[in-house]
């Protein structure tokens, strides 16, 4: 590889990390899971960074075809993302650990029910409106399928980084205890409805100004 590719790639690379910021999610990586075993917590990061990965290729392909396809904007993918957020931050907010005896049954069913992995974690929290918007104009202002194929290697590089940050977020349960833990899971949450309105506010924003 070149070193003006090997630059390029460089700069793709840190541009969709930044974005993406998965070590602001493994946080609330934690938050969201805190019933959930570290062997299911593994396997959730690998899904939830494979789903992403594949939602970010997709659109680094097709750039914004999709959005004009289905007359969607890219103000509006934001403000579903941040009530998506949203309503899964009051979830994080409202949620309450129940001392009623449960069935097998019933402890399956509530660990189906944590399981995060395509949302939120995967999206919009690793392929967000902003990620996706981000890779979609890289990859229409690529000028060749090479360069086209520089962005997927940084996306794929990205997702990487990202699953290996947040299988090792699980190390930090050993360091937090249960009460930390409780208290990070309510902070997280508070954060993460300030980052859902703030993607609404965003997305109303560019609607506004367009």
């Amino acid at each position: 590889m070149s070193t003006s590719l090997l630059a390029l790639l460089l700069s793709h690379f840190a541009t969709i990390l930044a974005i993406v910021d998965p070590f602001a999610t493994a946080p609330i990586f934690i938050a969201i899971t805190p019933n959930d075993t570290n062997e299911s917590r593994k396997r959730m990061a690998l899904q939830a960074s494979a789903i992403a990965c594949c939602v970010l290729l997709v659109f680094t392909f097709t750039g914004n075809w999709v959005f004009n396809f289905f007359g969607v904007s890219a103000a509006a993918f934001k403000v579903a993302g941040g009530l998506l957020l949203l309503s899964t931050a009051l979830e994080t907010l409202q949620s309450r650990e129940s001392t009623k005896p449960q069935s097998p049954e019933e402890k399956q069913e509530s660990f189906e029910k944590a399981d995060i992995t395509v949302t939120p974690l995967a999206i919009p929290l690793l392929s967000g409106p902003g990620a996706i918007s981000t890779v979609a104009l890289l990859g229409a202002n690529s000028k060749d399928y090479l360069e086209m194929g520089i962005v997927a290697f940084a996306v794929i590089l990205t997702m990487f980084a990202s699953w290996i940050i947040l299988t090792n977020s699980t190390r930090l349960m050993k360091i937090l205890g249960q009460i930390g833990l409780k208290i990070v899971t309510r902070i997280m949450g508070l954060l993460l409805a300030g980052l859902g309105v703030q993607f609404v506010l965003s997305g109303a924003k560019e609607f506004w100004n367009s």
